[in-house]
């Protein structure tokens, strides 16, 4: 009886996907330019998905993928002009946030604002949440991602207009968009010093906005010329910003998962302006100058290891690696390949994580502070079992605790951030 539901469940799936107007959707088989995803796989999994042949993983994926995507057609739009109070710019076009793990010291008659602020590491300070551009970029980003990928699967027009009125919101109106400076980010109050380590909030999952533009690229209905040129317009202004401005210049030459995250942040906005050598580059880069430094021989990761939310931090770091090599094989560049001088390779990392991913706590001899949650490692598991054939963690996805929403890996092939999941 199971099994005839399930077979039921699938035509009808299968059924609903075939009676969605075709009208504005990719063409059949059209592989997106994505930046960071194999648009190949995309395509294939779209075939799959519309002709009933999708796997049951793929399936029980995409209900998942609609779900998240239903909830985000009646949220927002979200613009950096709704937080309560401006930046120091005095222009809330600029985006700002709080640094979320400094606190306010003892706050006396002479001292109301507690100043100096102090550092605890992992501990997260609310008060940082007064300031809203913080989540609405985390939530409006994800929405992005779900909507387009929605349109893609089931060439629903709703869920591609409704992706187009979010993009347009926080990036191209004039009287709600987004400046294309991350100025004053995660900013500590008290201090006037310049810090690119608030770039951070952007990195860590601005290149899956790029894959969003790739696939409404592929004939979205309501994604119009005048929105492609707008926002290439924008991430030209961006990515210089990202380059040459006093923060991120401080942020490059950060040596942690901070430096990562930039360079792949650049390297994909450099590929979808077309500037192919110079992504490819960035990328050639890292792995010369940052593998050395990041992993010891055996695989670990002396400068996250140190945090007090180790465990975090190395799938945290994991999470750029593993988006910069699906980057690099769109480039031409094998990133899981690559072998640094004292021996390290990507797949040796990520298999310094299976213990961690199967015991929880008690397989990771190391400070996690908070919720150890074994599942934030599913994502570059994937990754390593499809692009560098590794076995254990094939075999260890087996065994761990998937992401309670559901495992979306099979239709979005590729490390996902890790904020937390659009509801």
């Amino acid at each position: 009886m199971r099994r005839q539901l399930h077979v039921l469940g699938a035509a009808v799936l299968a059924a609903c996907l075939a009676m969605v107007p075709v009208s504005g959707t990719a063409t059949a088989g059209q592989a997106p330019r994505t930046v960071v995803t194999d648009g190949k796989k995309l395509a294939d999994i779209q075939s799959a998905l519309r002709h009933g042949h999708a796997t049951r993983a793929q399936r029980d994926a995409l209900k998942v993928v609609l779900d998240k995507a239903n909830t985000a057609l009646s949220a927002g739009p979200w613009s950096v002009m709704d937080k309560p109070t401006a930046p120091p710019s005095g222009d809330k076009h600029d985006y700002m946030s709080q640094a979320p793990y400094w606190w306010a010291g003892e706050k006396t008659p002479e001292n109301p604002q507690g100043c100096p602020y102090v550092n605890k590491d992992g501990q997260r300070n609310p008060e940082a949440d007064a300031i809203t551009d913080h989540t609405y970029r985390m939530v409006a980003w994800d929405a992005m991602y779900y909507l387009s990928l929605a349109w893609y699967y089931t060439g629903d027009p709703k869920y591609a207009k409704r992706a187009a009125l979010d993009i347009r919101t926080w990036f191209l109106d004039p009287a709600t968009r987004m400046n294309p400076n991350m100025t004053y980010s995660q900013i500590i109050p008290c201090k006037t010093t310049i810090s690119g380590t608030g770039i951070i909030d952007s990195t860590q999952s601005f290149s899956q906005v790029l894959d969003v533009f790739a696939l409404l690229d592929t004939g979205a209905p309501g994604w119009t010329n005048k929105d492609r040129t707008g926002v290439k317009a924008w991430l030209s202004q961006y990515l210089t910003w990202m380059q040459t401005s006093p923060q991120a210049k401080l942020e490059l030459a950060a040596t942690n998962n901070h430096g990562t995250f930039l360079d792949m942040q650049n390297a994909t906005i450099a590929a979808y302006l077309g500037r192919r050598d110079t992504a490819k580059k960035i990328v050639l880069d890292a792995e010369k100058n940052r593998f050395p430094v990041q992993f010891a021989a055996d695989g670990s990761q002396p400068l996250e290891l140190s945090r007090t939310m180790s465990w975090h931090y190395v799938n945290f770091n994991l999470t750029a690696w593993g988006r910069m090599a699906e980057l690099g094989k769109n480039l031409g560049v094998d990133v899981w390949k690559y072998t640094a001088p004292n021996g390290a390779t990507l797949r040796k990392v990520v298999d310094q994580l299976i213990p961690g991913a199967l015991q929880g706590a008690a397989g990771w001899p190391h400070q996690q502070i908070g919720v150890f949650d074994q599942s934030i490692a599913a994502d570059i598991f994937h990754a390593a079992a499809e692009e560098a054939h590794d076995q254990d963690a094939a075999a260890a996805l087996k065994k761990m605790p998937l992401p309670a929403g559901g495992d979306t890996w099979s239709v979005r092939v590729s490390c996902f951030p890790l904020d937390p999941p659009l509801k």
